[in-house]
């Protein structure tokens, strides 16, 4: 948690080729040249190491927001609107021809990397631009959160961790906010999207679940349980040896339909994700199986803080009850339930060290939207409290059936605000009034973002670095050696070099 995005990779494009500004002529220059420099940045994004790609992530937001305002103020063009109070006048001269390669997309071929969409109109490459800048609020999210779960190193302190979460909230929020303008932009559009990245269903699924996310990180800053878990399985930790952990006392009944809240907001995204259909319409399974393990995720933490309220007033069977209402909704087989050897506890062990290793790696960790560090801790705690119910109270503990028939309505912490979409300001407009300086060539590369490393020289096995350009040359000059002996032998005469 949050989800990993991968971010999308574009063609080179000359905005000079398809549009003209009369009343600004640098305009389209100035376009090109900041898309040129994000469409470097997302390839060079896109090579680098899980591990390095988080540092990343604030230059590719800067410079999507440097080229955002040229993008908009020529979209502002063409309808003859007002920017910063002053008209803009574009024309289209001729249709665009733009290439991005979609990430959520289903892959049609297993294993193979998904093709580029076309895309000719300004208003999907402004989908796609933001999309990117929503996905990348998510990225930084994710970045700063990570500390939280890594267990090779010294644990965060309360305030650190507070700061993470706030942090990691703002961008969750933010994401929302651009994903949740996507929609309603995309409800006046009466063209259809070339792929489902960009369809209107898909930015309102995007929006509902970075506001889920948002909503669970709130139960999480004031949730001690989780850093409990992550403090006893760190092999750094020395804090056991003369302080126990502190487990406070929680809001246990408000952070419950929190996390009912979320758990509402991730089923109406998977809806609206899986209604995509199938085919070349249909999501990847990675991130429709993230959203239903997010669900789960959120009903088990609520089902946990019923059950720590109902231990807080006494009634610690009823307490044991929700927890294993929590298990029953992760698909997790209680201890109790089924004791000795069981393939699906070793399955889940297994699983559990699979995902400590992705966390300390900083690959793709998280992708059980949280399911593996909630089932550690309902585990933990009802190991605790049957303990003390088998020795002390000796409650009934009721089904599950009937506790999860008594479940509220869920509570929204987070509203989403308005976006507000950048604009060029009164200077660099009466800059962009000069003639361009230069000519717009950054639609002459027409190699896309990663299409330039399978078209490249290979250089040769034992060659010293730099010579493969003489290795080509000397396989032409054998080749053209090799059909002129060909051609003397069949004349009957006899060639000496």
């Amino acid at each position: 948690m949050p989800f990993h995005f991968i971010l999308p990779t574009t063609s080179s494009f000359s905005f000079s080729t398809s549009f003209t500004c009369e009343s600004h002529p640098s305009l389209t220059l100035n376009a090109s040249t900041h898309r040129g420099v994000v469409k470097t940045l997302l390839k060079k994004h896109k090579r680098l190491p899980a591990a390095s790609q988080g540092p990343n992530l604030p230059l590719i937001l800067a410079d999507l927001n440097g080229y955002l305002p040229y993008l908009l103020a020529i979209d502002a063009g063409l309808g003859n609107k007002l920017v910063s109070n002053e008209e803009v006048s574009v024309v289209l001269t001729s249709t665009p021809a733009i290439e991005w390669r979609p990430t959520l997309s289903d892959h049609a071929v297993p294993g193979k990397e998904m093709a580029r969409v076309k895309i000719q109109s300004l208003e999907y490459e402004l989908f796609f631009a933001l999309s990117t800048v929503g996905y990348t609020h998510t990225l930084l999210a994710r970045s700063s959160l990570h500390p939280l779960y890594v267990t090779s190193g010294a644990p965060l302190s309360t305030q650190a961790r507070t700061t993470a979460i706030t942090n990691a909230t703002k961008h969750l929020l933010e994401a929302a906010s651009v994903h949740d303008y996507l929609a309603r932009r995309a409800e006046g559009l009466t063209t259809h999207p070339p792929c489902s990245d960009i369809a209107q269903s898909t930015a309102r699924a995007m929006s509902l679940l970075a506001l889920a996310e948002a909503t669970l990180l709130a139960v999480l800053k004031d949730d001690p349980y989780p850093a409990v878990i992550a403090q006893d399985r760190n092999e750094n930790d020395r804090e056991w040896m003369y302080k126990a952990p502190e487990i406070p006392k929680v809001r246990a009944h408000l952070f419950a339909r929190l996390c009912l809240a979320a758990a509402d907001h991730a089923a109406q995204a998977s809806s609206l994700c899986q209604a995509q259909g199938r085919g070349v319409s249909k999501l990847n399974e990675g991130l429709l199986r993230y959203l239903e393990d997010f669900r789960k995720t959120s009903r088990a933490k609520s089902c946990r803080f019923f059950g720590i309220d109902a231990e807080l007033s006494g009634q610690t069977g009823n307490a044991i009850g929700w927890l294993r209402c929590g298990l029953q909704e992760l698909g997790v087989e209680s201890k109790e339930a089924k004791k000795g050897l069981s393939l699906s506890r070793m399955k889940k062990d297994w699983t559990e060290r699979r995902e400590d290793k992705k966390i300390e790696r900083g690959t793709n960790w998280g992708a059980d939207a949280g399911k593996l560090e909630e089932a550690r801790v309902l585990e933990m705690l009802e190991a605790k409290w049957t303990k003390i119910n088998d020795t002390m109270l000796t409650q009934p503990i009721p089904s599950p059936g009937t506790l999860i028939a008594g479940l509220p309505s869920g509570r929204d912490m987070h509203t989403i605000k308005p976006y507000q979409l950048p604009e060029l300001g009164r200077e660099s407009l009466e800059a962009m009034c000069a003639p361009p300086d230069r000519s717009d060539d950054f639609g002459d590369e027409q190699l896309s973002s990663d299409d330039d490393e399978r078209t490249a020289v290979a250089t040769p096995v034992g060659a010293f670095p730099g010579t493969q350009d003489q290795y080509a040359r000397s396989t032409s000059a054998q080749y053209e050696r090799s059909a002129s002996t060909q051609h003397d032998r069949s004349s009957g005469t006899r060639s000496y070099y």
